[in-house]
């Protein structure tokens, strides 16, 4: 971990300036992503009893800059307003107000009013109150209704020094860690990603992690007790429909016999073996395991994973520490998750670096960390849109020449065209094969990269030479395509006001105050330009069609919430044109087999591992039905989804 202190006394061009109007008397914390100073928080008070926070921080040109103003009685609001951008940089106006007993609120997400009766805390959606919260949790009993819906507990966790550990629960898919001080007022919020402490205590920000994480351990360790079984001995699935994912075909009427964390035959139906578990497969679909092949590993992720099928994820950049130890946790045991293959990230410094700590500026550098990478036992290589074109030929030749494949985004400067002759294998993201037929756009550091593809999509010749050229490349490099395209649904159709389009299928099962956050919207859409967004959504998927049609390899890659989103990203597939039993089949033996592991991963077949899924259902007539997971096999450990989606508040 950085010490963070280093970086305040530089104050790097990209970390925003403190505004004037923030008092000078303001208790003031640093934002700190991924181990670098990213902006600011500020808290004070008036002489009228309001409580203000202000907060900014800069990701890669994106990032919230809001005002918010509360108003409290007994430690719980009866006024709030909060003013400013979000992450997207899309105006937000929030109110709350409590009077004569009646709680009213509105933003661009929602507006409602319900009666009150008795303490109640309402949850803002853009406003900073999550302090605030915990400390009314704190004055009120420990439990809390919540406004509009749910209720919140506290627990106290640990202490180091004046700072004390405490969990909440029910506002998001598991325990959200708050640090108070003596007062009862925020210390810290500490995370391998965002975190934010007290002004010249940067250098806690490990010693807090560390202690956090020990609390976690403990739980997950509990957890993988409680909701992962491996049989005693033989486990048949019984009267099955076997999915062929290298033939993408259908075999009815099978057995799957299992032994350990192998299987060891695949027949047609039959008695089966005395003493053996049997699992009745019905009316059900056996598939391999699924493949998120684009994930950034969180402590939630396994738990949502395994409940949706999804057995392996490729991480495509995190806090290398934390997620080799996480792997080891959970390859023990000790821990609940799939299996982990992890890329390398790397990114060039600039007012747009990817939030990561490495940052390459010399040849050397480059090929120095890929080494260092190779000898962590990453599998493959990803650049990010600061590196400077002329270090991507040199760096994909060292990955190459040590056996990792070369993805990422298309640095700033570059196409499409020129990463994948420079030596990329995959490109990450719609969008930057968009971007390929308009070189215009030059500096895709910056949210252009997301707001021209919305806009001029549309307008795409997929008949144009263009077009049959840049199929032609892929082609001739073998060239894999990680798409990413519920991302890209969400940015291009979301409104305010109107269900994630990712997450609607499941909406209603989820944590309310999940529930409420899919109605904000993605991506700023200019006034007029509705209509447009929604025609590049369409050519867009026209063209994943043509991908697919020409034989490019398309992945099943989600950058989302875990599980769900893989779904959504599989009916987005079947939309683009793709049959059903295509769709499975890149999502599980041809993941395997890009990443070199089909020895072991991706088909039912005696001898491979068992990781499998058992679905309620026929997927190969409709892709939607891999939602109906019933039951999830890794390594030859049974996990039973309804359990896994109750343990982090979601309706089976």
């Amino acid at each position: 971990m950085l010490i963070v202190a280093l970086l305040l006394a530089a104050q790097p061009a990209h970390v925003p300036e403190l505004p004037k109007d923030i008092p000078a008397d303001a208790r003031r914390f640093s934002l700190i992503l991924m181990g670098n100073l990213v902006g600011q928080e500020a808290h004070w008070t008036t002489p009228d009893g309001r409580l203000h926070v202000f907060q900014q921080y800069n990701d890669r040109g994106r990032g919230p800059k809001t005002y918010s103003t509360f108003t409290l009685r007994d430690g719980l609001p009866v006024a709030e307003e909060t003013e400013g951008n979000d992450y997207m940089k899309d105006p937000v106006r929030e109110t709350f107000s409590l009077r004569d007993g009646v709680a009213s609120w509105k933003s661009k997400a929602e507006q409602g009013e319900k009666k009150v009766r008795g303490p109640a805390f309402y949850v803002a959606l853009y406003g900073l109150d999550f302090p605030f919260l915990s400390r009314a949790l704190l004055l009120h009993g420990g439990r809390l209704p919540l406004l509009p819906e749910g209720e919140a507990r506290i627990e106290k966790v640990l202490s180091r020094g004046s700072a004390t550990l405490y969990a909440v629960t029910g506002i998001d898919f598991e325990p959200d860690y708050i640090w108070l001080d003596d007062k009862n007022q925020l210390y810290a919020l500490a995370s391998t990603w965002l975190s934010e402490l007290p002004e010249g205590s940067e250098g806690r920000l490990q010693e807090l992690l560390d202690a956090q994480q020990e609390a976690r351990k403990k739980r997950t360790r509990e957890q993988a007790r409680r909701l992962a079984r491996r049989p005693a001995g033989t486990l048949v699935i019984h009267d099955v429909t076997v999915f062929d994912a290298e033939n993408a075909a259908a075999q009815p009427h099978h057995d799957v016999v299992i032994e350990g964390n192998r299987i060891i035959s695949v027949i047609p139906t039959q008695p089966p073996p005395a003493g053996a578990e049997i699992v009745d497969g019905r009316g059900k679909t056996l598939i391999p395991g699924l493949w998120d092949m684009h994930a950034h590993v969180q402590p939630i992720d396994g738990l949502l994973n395994l409940a949706a099928g999804v057995t392996t994820v490729r991480d495509l950049a995190n806090d290398v520490d934390d997620l080799l130890a996480r792997k080891k946790r959970i390859e023990a045991g000790e821990e609940l998750g799939t299996r982990i293959v992890m890329a390398g990230f790397m990114d060039g410094p600039g007012p747009y670096q990817g939030p990561n700590k490495v940052l390459v500026s010399s040849e050397k550098e480059g090929r120095d960390w890929v080494a260092k990478y190779a000898s962590m036992g990453m599998v493959q290589i990803k650049m990010y849109s600061s590196l400077k074109p002329e270090l991507v030929a040199p760096i994909a030749e060292e990955a190459h020449r040590r056996g990792l494949r070369v993805s990422g985004h298309v640095p700033a400067f570059m196409t499409a065209s020129d990463a994948v002759r420079a030596g990329y294998d995959e490109i990450q993201h719609l969008n930057f094969l968009l971007l390929n037929f308009m070189p215009d756009v030059k500096d895709t550091r910056t949210p252009a990269r997301f707001l021209e593809p919305a806009k001029r999509t549309a307008d795409l010749d997929l008949a144009s030479s263009q077009v049959s050229e840049f199929i032609a490349l892929l082609k001739d490099r073998h060239t894999a395509l990680d798409l990413t395209l519920n991302i890209f649904e969400s940015m291009m159709l979301d409104r305010p006001g109107q269900l994630d389009a990712r997450l609607a299928p499941v909406a209603s099962r989820l944590p309310v105050q999940i529930r409420r956050g899919l109605y904000a919207g993605f991506m700023p859409v200019p006034e007029g330009m509705d209509g447009r967004y929604k025609a590049s959504w369409k050519r867009s998927l026209e063209l994943v069609h043509l991908f697919w049609q020409s034989g490019i390899p398309i992945e099943a890659g989600t950058d989302g919430t875990a599980g769900f989103c893989l779904h959504r990203e599989l009916e987005l597939d079947a939309a683009a044109g793709i049959p059903p039993a295509q769709v499975l089949q890149l999502a599980t033996y041809g993941a395997a087999r890009i990443m070199g592991l089909n020895k072991d991963l991706g088909l039912i077949r005696p001898g491979k591992l068992a990781d499998l899924v058992l679905i309620d259902g026929d997927p190969l007539a409709d892709i939607s039905a891999v939602r109906k997971t019933a039951l999830t096999i890794k390594d030859g450990v049974i996990y039973r989804p309804a359990d896994l989606y109750r343990e982090v508040g979601v309706a089976p």
